[in-house]
């Protein structure tokens, strides 16, 4: 046997073996984009605690509140309110709830209760088979973000990263809610936040990093979170991507050495343009010792001569985009929009 049969042969066999990631995942990075179909008032939502714990109990009364005002009805994960250390009861019982959400077809969607911890635990172990033979519509932002890298690059579902649970859901956020999926019609995200952008504080305000327009497959989330999966089978294949990040509570630093990951692991020199969210309670200690955020931001993005800009309504924040992941868009960086260019619904 030569070398290049023999290590087919071998690559074939670890396959197989019921151990091996490459039996638990697909590598596949071109696997056709999958849409979930619409809901309507008085349908099921299910809620799950895929990540860390409620730190309250208030988050469940603030859930019941949102999808009541839908007029949703609310089915609750079996194991929502466990409780495992910092996580929501221990990995078999979240991958069950989210098995249970996906397999039941009386649950017409799936909203994460909170983000957190703990979700990159589960990528493993997940069966995708399952998720992709009935697609619907998963909410969650944060932690969630490694569910739904994991999730597109697997199954080429569209997810949607936004809201959670108990996030306290602005009229913003319901009417984006009703516009997406209710109704399949998508939002403009640029008019969407021109009542935040015009406030006095810069941190409100877009700002363009190199202006132009581009067009792309929506990719992102978290930084800490994606990053955290890098080189892994769930990381994203960025080529002619939109790729946008959203932050909280890292100081500059820490958002240069994520940034340096991403640039280091090509990420950065396959996206077509970047959007850049709010970073919550992102400020230096010490600012006279350290880059600020626009510095560093500049330092790794302008000399890639792609459109981007910063400060879109992404990101850890009462009023924030509902955004689909894996679906063509495009960007426009002199005016902070984003708009969407397909049907992200099935007819269904």
């Amino acid at each position: 046997m030569d070398k290049r049969t023999f290590i087919k042969t071998l690559g074939m066999g670890m396959a197989a073996l019921p151990g091996s990631n490459l039996a638990l995942t697909k590598v596949n990075r071109h696997i056709p984009t999958v849409y979930p179909p619409l809901i309507r008032r008085g349908d099921t939502i299910g809620i799950i605690t895929p990540s860390s714990a409620l730190v309250d109990t208030e988050g469940y009364a603030i859930a019941d509140k949102n999808f009541s005002i839908l007029g949703l009805r609310v089915k609750w994960g079996q194991h929502v309110g466990e409780k495992y250390g910092h996580l929501a009861g221990k990995d078999e019982a979240r991958i069950a709830d989210i098995h249970d959400m996906f397999a039941d077809p009386t649950v017409k969607a799936i909203v994460c209760l909170r983000g957190g911890s703990g979700a990159v635990r589960l990528l493993d172990k997940l069966d995708y088979d399952l998720i992709a033979r009935n697609p619907k519509i998963f909410l969650g932002y944060s932690d969630i973000t490694a569910f739904h890298q994991a999730i597109h690059t697997q199954t080429g579902l569209v997810t949607f990263h936004g809201a959670v649970a108990n996030s306290p859901w602005t009229p913003i956020i319901i009417n984006q809610f009703e516009q997406l999926f209710f109704n399949g019609s998508v939002p403009n995200y640029a008019q969407l936040g021109k009542c935040i952008f015009t406030k006095a504080d810069p941190q409100d305000v877009v700002r363009t990093i190199t202006p132009g327009v581009a067009e792309g497959k929506l990719l992102g989330g978290n930084l800490t979170v994606l990053t955290g999966i890098a080189g892994s089978n769930y990381y994203p294949d960025f080529e002619d991507s939109i790729l946008f990040l959203e932050e909280v509570g890292e100081e500059p630093y820490r958002i240069d050495r994520m940034l340096g990951q991403l640039a280091l692991s090509g990420a950065l020199r396959k996206i077509k343009g970047l959007i850049f969210g709010k970073c919550s309670d992102c400020e230096a200690k010490h600012p006279d010792k350290s880059l600020t955020l626009q510095q560093i931001l500049d330092d790794y993005v302008v000399p890639l001569g792609i459109p981007a800009y910063q400060g879109a309504l992404i990101g850890h924040i009462d009023e924030q985009f509902i955004l689909p992941i894996g679906a063509r868009v495009r960007m426009n960086a002199a005016n902070g929009s984003i708009t969407v260019l397909e049907n992200i619904f099935s007819m269904v």
